[in-house]
C-alpha cells in the first residue's frame, strides 16, 4: 500500500477502527515517512485504458457522498501525464448532482472494476471541470472520435493517491462481448468444457502446464496462488523446500522468472502454493503477479527443483522463518511432522497481522510454534543465538527469510561452534 494513500485514507477515525478491529499494527508502517512522488506505473496506465466504466465518488455542500458510474467506450478514461488523468463528460440526466459537487469541492475518488480479472484500482485525486469554449484543445484530447455521445465538458484530475484492491469477493463478470468472444474460443472436441479464462493466453514455455484456480489474500501485502494442472490431474511429486521458477509479464510485455518456494504441504499432488509479497520497491515482478494473475491465469513452466531439502535421518530440526520465508519452511514443518520427526519453528515478523499462515500455524503446531515480532511495542523478539544454543548438539537448523537474518544465523552458529554443515538456508533478497 502506498504511503500517499494510506495517509489521506487512513484519519483518526479510520486509525481508532483498526484499533479496535486488531488491524492497526499492520496498517501503521503504511504510514511512516514522508508520502511518495505519486506517479501512474505502465500497470495502472494498461488498466486504466482497458476501462469502459468507472464509478465516481464527490461530496455535496451538505456533507454527504455521491457515487455515479460513468461509461463509455473502452479507453474513455485516458492517461494524460503520469499525475494525470481525464475524461469526456458526456450528456447525461442533466441532474449536473457531481459537476455542482466538484464546483464546491474538487476532491474526487474513482473506484476501477475488472471483474473477468477479479482486480480493482481506487484513484483519489483533485477534479476540475474545463469547458471546450475555454480549452477545446484539452476538451479535444479527452474525446473519443468515434463515440457519437455530447461532450458537455472535460473532467481534468490531478492523481493525489492511488492503490490496488485484493481480489477478494469480486465476482467474475462478463460483458456480452466477452462471452460471445470466449464461446467462440471454446472447443468441444476437448471432451470437457473449459472455463471461460482458459482461452487466455499463458505465460512461459516450460512443459508443465499449470492454471491458477485459488487466491487468497494472506496479509495486506502478502497473496497466496493455487496452482493446478489444466484437466486437474496429480502433480510431479515434491519434497519440502522445492520452489517453482515461475514465467512473469511484466508491464512493458517482457517476460521474467521469478523463484517461489512451494509453501502447501509436500504430501499433496492435487495442487501447488505459493505466497507472493507485493514488493513495492522490487523488481516488478511481485507487483505483476498481484496486478495481473487471476482465476483462469495459464502458466507453462519447469517443474519444481529443490536447493534446500531436508534432511532424511533422525536429527532434531530447528526451523527458523522471518517475514516471506515462512513459506518453504511452512512446508517443512509439515513434512517432519508427517513423518513423526523432532523439531522446534520458529516465526518472526514486524506484527502478528503481517505473517502469513500464522493462525494456519498455531494450530497446526501447538506447542512447537514460537512467535516473534520486531515492531509490535512489548512484543518478544527472536534471539538466535540463543534459539542455536539451547538446540540438541546434534541438531540441523533451516533458515529462510531477509539476508539479515542469514547472516545473524551464520554468526550466531560461528559464534557457539556449530560447523557451517548444519546450518541450511534461503535468503528472499
Amino acid at each position: 500500500m502506498a504511503r500517499a494513500f494510506a495517509k489521506i485514507a487512513f484519519t483518526p477515525n479510520v486509525q481508532a477502527a483498526q484499533v479496535r478491529m486488531g488491524s492497526r499494527d499492520a496498517y501503521r508502517t503504511a504510514e511512516l515517512g514522508d508520502a511518495e512522488v505519486v506517479e501512474l506505473g505502465p500497470y495502472e496506465v494498461e488498466f486504466i485504458g482497458a476501462r469502459d466504466s468507472f464509478y465516481q465518488g464527490t461530496v455535496g455542500q451538505n456533507g454527504w457522498p455521491y457515487v455515479q458510474h460513468r461509461g463509455g467506450p473502452t479507453g474513455f478514461l485516458k492517461v494524460l501525464g503520469p499525475q494525470t488523468i481525464g475524461y469526456a463528460d458526456f450528456t447525461g440526466n442533466r441532474q449536473y448532482i457531481s459537476v455542482g459537487n466538484l464546483d464546491g469541492d474538487d476532491r474526487v475518488s474513482l473506484f476501477l472494476m475488472d471483474y473477468p480479472g477479479q482486480r480493482r484500482l481506487k484513484i483519489w485525486g483533485r477534479a476540475r471541470l474545463v469547458d471546450e469554449d475555454k480549452e477545446p484543445a484539452l476538451v479535444a484530447s479527452v474525446e473519443s472520435p468515434d463515440y457519437r455521445a455530447r461532450v458537455e465538458r472535460a473532467v481534468i484530475i490531478t492523481v493525489e493517491a492511488f492503490d490496488w484492491n485484493c481480489p477478494k469477493y469480486i465476482t467474475p463478470r462478463f460483458t456480452e462481448r466477452e462471452v460471445r468472444d470466449r464461446a467462440n474460443d471454446w472447443k468441444p472436441e476437448a471432451g470437457h468444457v473449459e472455463s471461460a479464462a482458459t482461452t487466455v493466453a499463458e505465460i512461459g514455455s516450460g512443459a508443465l502446464k499449470l492454471v491458477v484456480t485459488g487466491m487468497c489474500q494472506m496479509t495486506p501485502r502478502v497473496r497466496a496462488y493455487q496452482l493446478r494442472a489444466l484437466d486437474w490431474s496429480d502433480l510431479p511429486p515434491v519434497t519440502a523446500g522445492a520452489h517453482l521458477a515461475v514465467p512473469v509479464r511484466l508491464a512493458d510485455g517482457s517476460q521474467v522468472t521469478r523463484q517461489y518456494s512451494l509453501a502447501s504441504h509436500p504430501q499433496r499432488r492435487d495442487m501447488y502454493e505459493i505466497a507472493v509479497l507485493r514488493e513495492e520497491a522490487g523488481r516488478g515482478g511481485s507487483a505483476a503477479i498481484h496486478a495481473t494473475w487471476h482465476i483462469g491465469t495459464r502458466l507453462a513452466l519447469e517443474p519444481p527443483v529443490n536447493h534446500f531439502p531436508l534432511h532424511d535421518d533422525d536429527r532434531h530440526a530447528v526451523l527458523v522463518a522471518g517475514g516471506i520465508g515462512i513459506t518453504p519452511i511452512r512446508a517443512m514443518a509439515q513434512a517432519l511432522k508427517a513423518r513423526g520427526s523432532s523439531f522446534e519453528f520458529h516465526y518472526s515478523g514486524r506484527t502478528a497481522a503481517d505473517m502469513a499462515y500464522r493462525d494456519q500455524l498455531a494450530i497446526e503446531f501447538p506447542g512447537r510454534l514460537h512467535l516473534y515480532f520486531t515492531r509490535t511495542p512489548g512484543g518478544t523478539r527472536l534471539d538466535l543465538h540463543a534459539t542455536l544454543a539451547s538446540a540438541p548438539p546434534r541438531a540441523l537448523f533451516y533458515v529462510c527469510g531477509p539476508g539479515r537474518l542469514i547472516e545473524a544465523a551464520r554468526a550466531a552458529a560461528s559464534q557457539l561452534g556449530i560447523p557451517a554443515s548444519r546450518v541450511q538456508y534461503e535468503s528472499f533478497e
